[in-house]
């Protein structure tokens, strides 16, 4: 294994940074990266803070909550990830960090698309099923519903429990990667183990992380913003910018990792024995860390945008403000 050579978690093989555009890239993703992590985890530690103690508990706000902890947790790890782009994919933190990081990194992106799509199924229930909703949609319920998407991200976060560690390549230099062990003897059954794994991680990243949940939004606003515009609600034309810019930044964030990592998975063959495609491991960076600034991006689209938590927080601030200059004085 060369020094620059490892199995990416994301799918790909090659991470080269020899070129001027290369280098570019690597750099901008490293600024979005840590522009992420700040915003992330003051944002989403804002949502937890007044969704979780200054808000009633409701089954929109159990939803933003989950979210929030999703986002939270993934963009406080972060700065593990900046490091490791840093030093061009090296990993300096040892065994347990490097597995633990990475469980953490997909569980909770795969819990925060998968609470996206039932933020947009709870909303399409409540605009197409008023009725139901008022009689069914409860704050215990929610609180069922919600654990689905965690204990699914965590099934599919068990490869990470089983393969992810450090490997140290000739030169000395460690990296946080995959690794089949004795499970692949010989070079023929590694090289098959690696292609199998990668390509069954790939396509079920793409289908089940991003295809199914994207299309569940999207069917599910669609119908939210056709009946609106039908019935040509009062208010109709807040509600569907706000859809807009949901459904927009989600798949302007998402689309493009899920696309060179589908590419990556389909050309996974010519990668490994030609180096071709090389344009996709320059990508890499740089989408990963357009899908990363999504996490940043949902307390402004899924909770800022709300009356009640802009209220909530403006006052909860104030409040804390007065006692902390009354406490000052006293």
């Amino acid at each position: 294994m060369e020094n620059n050579y490892s199995i990416h978690p994301n799918g790909s093989e090659v991470v080269v940074y020899d070129s001027t555009i290369s280098r570019v890239l690597w750099i901008l993703s490293m600024v979005i990266v840590s522009i992420t992590s700040f915003l992330g985890v003051l944002g989403n530690g804002l949502v937890i803070w007044v969704a979780g103690f200054q808000m009633a508990q409701t089954v929109t706000t159990i939803c933003y909550l989950n979210l929030a902890l999703a986002d939270f947790s993934f963009t406080a790890t972060l700065p593990f990830l900046l490091v490791k782009m840093t030093m061009k994919d090296k990993w300096p933190f040892g065994w347990l960090l490097c597995k633990l990081v990475h469980i953490v990194v997909d569980i909770n992106l795969f819990v925060s698309v998968f609470l996206i799509a039932v933020i947009a199924l709870d909303r399409y229930v409540c605009v197409l099923y008023p009725v139901w909703a008022q009689n069914h949609r409860t704050v215990s319920l929610a609180r069922k519903v919600v654990v689905g998407p965690w204990i699914l991200a965590l099934i599919l976060t068990l490869p990470i429990f089983i393969f992810m560690t450090t490997v140290r390549v000739p030169g000395g230099d460690v990296y946080c990667t995959f690794s089949f062990g004795s499970r692949a003897k010989t070079y023929e059954e590694k090289v098959k183990a690696i292609i199998t794994f990668l390509t069954t991680r790939g396509i079920i990243r793409f289908v089940i992380g991003f295809s199914m949940p994207m299309s569940i939004v999207v069917i599910c606003y669609g119908l939210i913003a056709f009946k609106i515009h039908r019935r040509a609600l009062v208010t109709s034309s807040h509600p569907l910018r706000v859809l807009t810019a949901v459904v927009a930044s989600f798949f302007i964030c998402w689309f493009p990792f899920q696309l060179v990592a589908l590419l990556g998975t389909i050309w996974l063959k010519e990668i490994m024995f030609h180096g071709d495609h090389k344009i996709l491991d320059i990508l890499i960076n740089p989408t990963s860390s357009l899908a990363y600034f999504n996490s940043c991006l949902n307390p402004i689209l899924y909770v800022f945008m709300g009356q009640d938590f802009q209220e909530k927080l403006i006052h909860s601030l104030f409040s804390s403000l007065e006692r902390a200059l009354s406490e000052n004085s006293g």
